[in-house]
């Protein structure tokens, strides 16, 4: 039997739906530098989001929003062969990404399906660990979403999930949004989609929504260096603000990346800001009489 939760209502169906196709859109077209070398901090975060939830063999995990594989693989890895990874994604060509390097790996316990976190159909209890890695800010509801997720770890069980924390990737950020709104003051952004969960009080408080209960929520703060201003183009290229420039034409996206890199240039930008919160949750388990 196919598990379809019905925890939106008709009006917010709409909204999830086109945060859904805006999603697929943004990353399959971000695919072509999503796994550039100068982006190496989302398999680092995945890493490291792995190894907070102290995976063992032969368990099974569902890693959501898995992108390239950042997470889902060292899951694999660490399950061993009699463990099992679900790695679930929108957007096909990350999950393309992902497979090639699983295959090149010799990992035959993963498992890649182009799909919905939301609508992936398990039953309760279906996974020993639940992994989301910089994804459930792209739902509408954030709390409905992790209600969902916990729905499906198995008592015991653990729901991982990471975020980004405050002042992502400044000051290239700020930069990158004066650029555009100076062009294309209809597409500038004035906040982003995790600004709710930023901070550990307000990730523990959606969490506390979802009937999540944990204290095991740590911030950890970071910089990404930036060899040149070209750097951090790429790494926009192969992110979410790949979305806002695809938007552009050519000659508009030629000024704002020449606006945009000269500001770094001459304020001698060399690195950008990458803070992050973890937070991991245990099901209570089942006590036996």
């Amino acid at each position: 039997m196919i598990y379809r939760p019905n925890i939106y209502s008709e009006t917010s169906m709409n909204d999830l739906e086109e945060a859904k196709a805006k999603a697929a859109m943004t990353y399959n077209t971000a695919a072509d530098y999503f796994d550039h070398p100068v982006s190496a901090f989302w398999h680092c975060f995945g890493r490291k989001t792995i190894e907070r939830i102290d995976l063992r063999p032969e368990e099974r995990v569902l890693d959501v929003c898995s992108g390239s594989g950042g997470s889902a693989l060292p899951a694999a890895e660490q399950v061993g062969p009699d463990g099992k990874v679900v790695a679930a994604d929108l957007a096909e060509r990350l999950i393309a990404l992902a497979l090639a390097k699983a295959e090149a790996r010799g990992l035959e316990n993963i498992e890649f399906r182009v799909a919905d976190m939301l609508d992936l159909g398990y039953p309760d209890a279906s996974f020993d660990a639940v992994v989301c890695v910089f994804g459930v800010f792209f739902v509408p509801d954030m709390t409905a979403a992790v209600r969902e997720l916990w729905r499906i770890v198995r008592p015991g069980g653990r729901l991982a999930i990471t975020t980004w924390g405050p002042d992502l990737f400044e000051p290239a950020n700020s930069a990158f949004w004066d650029a555009i709104g100076m062009v294309r003051p209809d597409l500038h952004r004035n906040f982003n989609p995790w600004d709710r969960i930023s901070e550990p009080s307000g990730l523990r408080e959606m969490l506390a929504e979802a009937g999540v209960l944990t204290d095991n929520i740590v911030a950890e703060t970071g910089t990404h260096p930036l060899n040149s201003p070209e750097d951090w183009w790429s790494i926009a290229m192969g992110s979410g603000y790949r979305g806002t420039l695809a938007q552009l034409d050519a000659e508009t996206l030629v000024h704002v990346r020449e606006k945009n890199l000269s500001h770094l240039d001459e304020n001698q930008v060399v690195a950008i800001t990458t803070n992050v919160i973890y937070a991991v949750a245990t099901k209570e388990a089942v006590s036996e009489i």
